[in-house]
């Protein structure tokens, strides 16, 4: 897989192997399971999501992904890499509406934005459970800490399958900014960088999220 730029310095489409595509598949097969299983828990927490079109608040600028999932929007999603980005501040891609142009081809990251998360972490005592919701969404529902496991989203099984997935498609895990998509001139820097090193798939974590945690 190579990525480049187009002859107007904008981005240009990847030169594909037909391993490339088989990743890319592997992929789109990944995202439709992960949007079969965001649906059904946000169906189970319909009474406290808030989560809709022109609801922005996890858009936050700066975010990066691997790069195939770069090359999946370049392919798909051309005509809006050659639109003005949105300024900086919020995601490249959100428009002037504050809905998403690229929402079919989305990143694994904003499939499961605004539900209920589950991650560990270590420690010298062990994993550390925490749980996580957007603080929109925390009134009208149970405490994090009484849900069953089954009623939060894990992160960390589809994390382990989409960089494998990356590995076989560029060998190894690199990461690109959104916001890098669009030509040099209209890609203005964010207000703050971003770190392609911070967090899962660079997913946000909004001032006053309902964090809890406990030992597993």
């Amino acid at each position: 897989m190579r990525m480049g730029r187009g002859r107007d310095g904008g981005p240009a489409s990847p030169r594909l192997k037909a391993s490339d595509d088989a990743a890319l598949a592997g992929m789109e097969r990944l995202h439709e399971e992960v949007d079969v299983g965001a649906t059904s828990l946000a169906r189970l927490h319909e009474g406290r999501l808030r989560c809709a079109r022109g609801c922005c608040q996890c858009c936050i600028d700066g975010l990066s992904v691997f790069t195939i999932e770069a090359a999946r929007i370049q392919r798909s999603c051309e005509a809006v890499l050659n639109e003005e980005p949105h300024p900086p501040g919020r995601c490249a891609f959100l428009s002037a509406e504050g809905s998403c142009r690229i929402y079919r081809h989305r990143p694994y990251v904003c499939r499961t934005q605004g539900l209920p998360l589950r991650f560990f972490e270590s420690s010298a005592q062990g994993a550390v459970e925490y749980r996580d919701i957007c603080p929109l969404n925390e009134p009208g529902g149970p405490p994090l800490d009484t849900l069953l496991e089954n009623h939060l989203w894990t992160i960390g099984p589809y994390e382990g399958r989409l960089a494998d997935l990356q590995l076989r498609f560029d060998g190894s895990l690199r990461r690109v900014a959104l916001r890098s998509l669009f030509s040099p001139a209209q890609a203005r820097s964010p207000s703050e960088p971003w770190d392609a090193d911070a967090g899962e798939q660079g997913r946000s974590a909004l001032p006053g999220s309902a964090t809890t945690r406990s030992r597993r």
